[in-house]
């Protein structure tokens, strides 16, 4: 495998570079190599093996372990914290994280006894309240260790949590995990690698900590005297002791940095070999049959339903009412505010803020997890360290409802979508269609009000999509509630939603039966979507200026001076070579730019400086018979009663 960054055959480094890297490598490794090579070998045993060697080690375990517990206490939710909120001051919390990476031990050890000593802020204070003492006492040794240590455990975990992407915990909460749960479910699991890489860095920092432990704990043997302070005195009565018990603290501090790889700058790649994703087959190499619904306690509900209201403010600005049982179908441009209708409704955004009433019930002050609005993003967000069954009854669990009955209702879903038998399977271990039907099945079991699904086929291939958009519009016949799916296929929009809602700048164009909208779209890019021609312009007497420039001539243009969109499908768009005579009363030169092959016929596009750029839809014997090719010029017609022209 080619590994980016490294040096190619036949290249080799600038000799300006190469030279002073060289150096620097050498800088580093020659301390190392003279405690190898100063090491007494035979004396190595007696040395590591003396009493107060041994005693000194025993403390700095127990002090290194105590301020790694402590620094998992504090440092986890402190990086949490950096990662996830927003807050005045963020820049100087972080700037007091990495300050003790920074500041002499020393002086960190002046400032904890100025903090904690019998003189210090807090010091008398302690003392008197609660009979503590941090200085001389093995727990200032801990304290003095945390307060240098910890900032290691914060940095890593902080970057593992930014390589998170929000989904998975977004998805958690419109599941119904409150954030305590989400925390510890969802977001621990997935950062373990990060937690455990910062965790093996503190623990090695607190065991080699020296400056500020003697500055604020003292070197007492047996109470403060850790590892690294008995080198100290060693140094001065026995060298070559000194040397050795270096040499272990060098071994382990290369042994964890060895185990870790680089990996505490973030989350480590995950290098074990996955299966190879099953095909969204059953072993005939049919697709998997649907299992019949079974009656299952609390999993079919269709006597209960929930109607939809929301008045939507700030980016998107809409008024939405749908009945139960009603499927949006959300379309519209990039940027039109389709994400964010969908976060509003989910209380995940400030760009727009959703009054919300469902059944009749207000959820507008609910945080997401009580809203009961489950959400399936684009790509499932499935939980990967969890199977497709715990997956699927993760929603249930975080309502409350018993282990064994969240399984089985969990269970019951899985085979309604057909993925029953892929329950013990991970993520990892899933195609692309068998994926989105255990995200579907756990949003569905999660029991929601509302279901929302932000382009939930996108990323499956032809076949699999109208695989699982059968699965799809088969089980939200019965869904009980609203869904809304946000799509950019007019295939999609047409066979799964009762309706349409177009938007464009976070306004709604067009809110109709699909087969209205796909008749007479209000919005170009909604036109060009279904495949149309879509000119916008202003009404005349005998049709429209375009906007583009020219004029198209309609047979039932509105009323004078009105804003309106012409659409013309590209099969009533001829094309000649020649210019033609006739009937047409639309006829412009043009130039081909483009053709490109649509089912059995082929798509041309025309450019032309006297209309707007336009697509013909002819078979490929018309086009080999007009040798038509990129640059060609030609002539496009279009007859007045082929011309739609819808008022804006």
């Amino acid at each position: 495998m080619k590994h980016t960054g490294t040096r190619g055959p036949g290249t080799r480094p600038p000799l300006a570079l190469a030279l002073p890297a060289l150096l620097a490598v050498a800088f580093l490794t020659l301390p190392l190599i003279g405690i190898l090579v100063r090491t007494e070998w035979s004396e190595l045993a007696g040395h590591l093996g003396s009493p107060g060697t041994v005693e000194a080690l025993k403390l700095s375990l127990l002090v290194s372990f105590w301020a790694l517990g402590l620094a998992l206490l504090l440092g986890v939710p402190l990086a949490w914290l950096l990662a996830r909120v927003r807050f005045p001051g963020k820049a100087l919390v972080r700037s007091l994280v990495l300050l003790p990476m920074v500041l002499p031990p020393t002086v960190g050890g002046v400032a904890l006894l100025l903090a904690f000593g019998r003189r210090g802020l807090l010091g008398p204070w302690l003392e008197s309240t609660f009979g503590i003492t941090f200085p001389f006492h093995t727990s200032g040794a801990v304290l003095a260790a945390t307060f240098v240590a910890m900032p290691f455990l914060v940095i890593s975990l902080e970057g593992a949590l930014g390589g998170l992407r929000p989904r998975y915990e977004e998805t958690a909460a419109s599941l119904g995990a409150s954030p305590v749960r989400v925390f510890f479910t969802v977001t621990l699991p997935m950062v373990a690698p990060g937690v455990v890489a910062g965790a093996a860095l503190t623990w090695a920092r607190a065991l080699g900590e020296f400056g500020a432990t003697i500055t604020f704990a003292g070197n007492l043997p047996g109470t403060t005297q850790t590892l690294p302070l008995h080198v100290y005195l060693l140094l001065q009565e026995e060298p070559e002791a000194a040397t050795s018990v270096s040499l272990l603290l060098l071994a382990i501090a290369m042994g964890v940095l060895v185990a870790l790889r680089g990996r505490w700058t973030g989350t480590p790649v995950d290098r074990t070999p996955r299966p190879a994703p099953a095909p969204d087959t059953d072993t005939t190499g049919e697709p998997a049959p649907e299992a019949p619904a079974t009656a299952l306690p609390g999993t079919d509900r269709p006597e209960e339903g929930w109607s939809l209201h929301a008045e939507v403010t700030g980016f998107t600005r809409l008024t939405l009412d749908a009945e139960p049982g009603t499927t949006i179908a959300v379309v519209g441009p990039n940027g039109a505010g389709k994400t964010t209708l969908l976060r509003a409704l989910l209380g995940l955004t400030p760009r727009a803020h959703a009054d919300l009433t469902l059944g009749g019930t207000d959820v507008t002050a609910l945080p997401p997890h009580r809203r009961r609005v489950a959400w399936v993003p684009q790509d499932g967000a499935l939980f990967p360290h969890m199977s497709a069954l715990s997956n699927t009854a993760y929603g249930l669990r975080a309502q409350g409802v018993a282990r064994a009955q969240a399984r089985r209702e969990a269970q019951h879903w899985l085979d309604r979508l057909a993925v029953g038998h892929l329950a013990h399977r991970r993520p990892g271990q899933l195609s692309g269609g068998q994926a989105q039907r255990v995200a579907l099945a756990r949003a569905l079991a999660a029991r929601p009000r509302l279901l929302v699904l932000d382009e939930p086929l996108a990323a499956l291939d032809q076949t699999t999509r109208s695989h699982v958009r059968h699965t799809l519009r088969t089980h939200l016949a019965r869904f009980g509630g609203v869904c809304l799916i946000v799509t950019h296929d007019p295939v999609e929009a047409v066979s799964l939603a009762d309706r349409v809602l177009v938007l464009d700048e976070g306004r709604a164009l067009q809110d109709d039966s699909p087969s209205e909208v796909t008749r007479h779209p209000r919005s170009p890019w909604v036109a060009r979507m279904l495949g149309r021609n879509a000119w916008p312009g202003t009404a005349t007497a005998d049709g429209l200026d375009l906007d583009g420039g020219g004029t198209l001539v309609a047979a039932e243009p509105p009323a004078t001076g009105t804003p309106a969109l012409a659409i013309v499908a590209p099969e009533a768009v001829s094309v000649h070579r020649q210019k033609p005579a006739g009937s047409p009363r639309n006829v412009w030169p043009g130039t081909v730019r483009e053709i490109t092959a649509s089912g059995s016929r082929l798509r041309v596009l025309i450019t032309s400086d006297e209309a707007p750029d336009l697509v013909a839809e002819i078979t490929p014997q018309a086009a080999a018979e007009l040798g038509l090719a990129d640059g060609v010029p030609v002539w496009t017609s279009v007859k007045a009663t082929e011309a739609t022209v819808v008022a804006l």
